[in-house]
């Protein structure tokens, strides 16, 4: 991931035909020489920058350009998360709606096709009614309410309709699409039958009528896009928010059969909303309070031949959490089991299947991340959070995925390739540490390149390279690397790094040990973020994978590369193997999910749960509570 001053996001050079790409893999033998540190470099990522960005030239060339030498050494930052600020309400504009009282039927054509007659009515109070919303949901209230050939929605002679009645019980039922019911919660017009002032009677309805007309239309924009803007969260989100078109949204819940089904049917009904849906509706149901919590304390790891007090609670947690298939072929061991500490072969092969299936490194040894799978890492109410979260951010994304894309998961550390619908191929990945993110977004792959050119990011030459290369500038030339200044070749060792970088471009040529390996797959963005390979391939090894300045790392480039070109893997090395820079488009644009969920469902539906590697969940939530607490100011 690239963390550039926003100047320095379209850096690096074309004027001699660099290939600067977005996020690259680990370069170990720059990085061993640059830090001096075997073990930190094996930990670091580089990052590419994205093809064709040209280097902002420096007068100063590389001259000291005004810098004091003596001064700390320039940083660049990446994004931040913001306190998120909620959306304008603002009072609709009721004067629009003064109609004079209507003193006869008003024509209406009802759901059968018939012309029929709505009773008369008082409008002329819809001009005092007070009720806040956003810009849209007002526009949407004052285009219905302001055509006086509109009858009420909600309201029929001395009070509400069914219509209202059926209405405001899909509002209710808000929380089984993972959406806040407060949010659209609205009181019954309190009426006094014994008090005979129709005034106080008519002006109380027209009240409910807007109120419940804009909860309606808040909960359908709410559903089809997201409560809140995610690019509010974070420099880190990066989504076109959707428009929803409200203007026919009163007229069809008005003429439908079934209001409520009519508002209900606004929600997402994707194949992977669906499972999100019904996962929430099992763990509500189960959720009553009392849910055991099977707790493995382990401060260290632990190997096989060990002993702790903790085997017990091992075995208990394999046997709840298991797959039915793992406790039928381990019966034995679990019936056997009589409460030991010891580590013994059987209870060693029971946690490496159960590893397995897990998808974890089925090595027997017991850490962290196969402690919290084992223990179901979360309780019912931290998977009910996530899946509220998990759901909101289905809503950023394009409701249809497409029958052929990538989608990658952060928190999962794995990408998936999709075709016909159904996911053919999947593989391990390594993303941006906890310091150097990757974003959330969507793009389209365009390109695959061969035996690619590193282009270093400003961001990697100010925090990585200029403390080793103001020591000795002779290390990059050492190297193999290849330094520009002003599109110029120069040597290393002529460049005063003491200096502006803004005009300095290095990258490094395609080789064995080429930070980008043999591959990278490009869906160009402003964010100098894709797919690639890594001569670092230990790191695939780990259950925790976020390890790289941003860019996303691949297990298995060359089969991702056959599937987006729709050739084969074998054709895929004959293009590596001419050892020649080149570049293939793809046939057709293929839809990219760089995405970010800790709950998600897998290829058989399943939901599965992943640690909140950035800590983003937590930030949805307080934009959750931010939202809710606005839309209860209204009037």
């Amino acid at each position: 991931m690239t963390f550039f001053l926003k100047s320095a996001v379209s850096a690096l050079a074309v004027s001699s035909g660099l290939a600067v790409m977005a996020a690259p893999a680990h370069a170990y033998t720059l990085m061993d020489m640059l830090r001096g540190d075997r073990q930190r470099s094996q930990s670091t990522i580089f990052m590419d920058q994205a093809p064709g960005r040209p280097v902002p030239r420096g007068a100063a060339g590389g001259s000291l350009g005004g810098l004091d030498p003596e001064a700390p050494l320039p940083k660049v930052s990446g994004p931040r998360y913001y306190t998120y600020k909620t959306e304008t309400l603002q009072f609709v504009d009721t004067g629009k709606f003064a109609d004079p009282v209507v003193t006869g039927a008003v024509a209406e054509v009802s759901p059968s096709g018939e012309a029929g007659a709505e009773p008369a009515v008082q409008r002329r109070f819809l001009a005092q009614a007070k009720v806040r919303a956003n810009a849209d949901v007002g526009k949407a209230l004052e285009a219905y309410y302001g055509d006086s050939r509109n009858p009420l929605v909600w309201v029929e002679g001395n009070g509400i309709n069914e219509r209202a009645k059926s209405a405001m019980a899909a509002l209710a039922d808000a929380a089984s699409v993972g959406l806040d019911p407060a949010d659209y919660a609205i009181q019954t017009p309190a009426i006094d039958p014994a008090n005979p002032d129709p005034a106080a009677r008519d002006r109380a309805l027209t009240q409910f009528e807007l109120e419940l007309s804009a909860k309606v239309l808040a909960f359908v924009q709410d559903t089809v896009r997201g409560r809140i803007d995610p690019n509010k969260i974070s420099g880190y989100h990066d989504f076109q928010r959707k428009v929803v078109n409200l203007a026919p949204v009163l007229k069809l819940a008005r003429l439908s059969p079934d209001t409520g089904a009519y508002i209900a049917s606004r929600s997402p009904d994707s194949p992977q909303f669906e499972a999100l849906k019904a996962e929430l509706a099992k763990l509500r149901a189960a959720d009553d309070g009392n849910e055991e919590q099977i707790v493995v304390s382990l401060s260290g790891l632990l190997r096989p031949g060990d002993s702790s007090p903790e085997i017990a609670n091992i075995v208990k947690a394999v046997q709840k959490h298991g797959s039915d298939t793992l406790r039928t072929d381990h019966a034995a061991t679990f019936a056997a089991y009589a409460g030991g500490s010891d580590y013994s072969p059987e209870i060693v092969a029971l946690v490496e299947d159960f590893q397995k299936e897990r998808g974890l490194k089925a090595d027997g040894v017991i850490g962290q991340a196969t402690v919290r799978a084992m223990t179901g890492g979360d309780t019912n109410a931290s998977k009910i959070d996530k899946l509220e979260v998990a759901m909101e951010q289905a809503r950023w994304l394009p409701e249809d995925l497409g029958s052929r894309y990538v989608m990658i998961n952060q928190p999962a550390y794995m990408a998936y390739y999709h075709d016909d619908g159904k996911e053919q191929l999947s593989m391990r990945v390594v993303v941006g540490g906890k310091n150097n993110q990757t974003y959330f977004f969507n793009d389209e792959i365009e390109t695959v390149e061969f035996n690619p050119f590193w282009g270093v990011p400003q961001s990697i030459i100010i925090n990585e390279m200029l403390p080793k290369l103001r020591s000795d500038p002779n290390y990059l030339d050492q190297l193999g690397y290849e330094v520009e200044v002003n599109g110029h070749a120069v040597a290393s060792s002529s460049v005063d790094w003491y200096g502006s970088t803004d005009n300095v471009s290095v990258r490094q040529p395609p080789s064995s040990d080429n930070a980008l390996g043999e591959l990278k797959i490009l869906f160009p963005n402003s964010h100098a973020i894709y797919m690639h390979d890594t001569p670092s391939k230990s790191f695939f090894k780990r259950d925790m994978r976020a390890l790289s300045h941003g860019c996303v790392r691949l297990s298995n480039p060359r089969a991702m590369a056959a599937a987006v070109l729709g050739t084969t893997v074998d054709d895929v090395a004959k293009q590596i193997a001419n050892g020649q820079n080149h570049a293939v488009k793809v046939p057709q644009k293929i839809p990219v999910y760089v995405s970010y969920f800790t709950a998600w469902p897998n290829k058989d539906g399943v939901v599965e749960y992943f640690d909140d590697v950035y800590g983003r969940d937590a930030y949805v939530k307080k934009a959750f509570d931010a939202t809710t607490k606005a839309r209860g100011a209204q009037i």
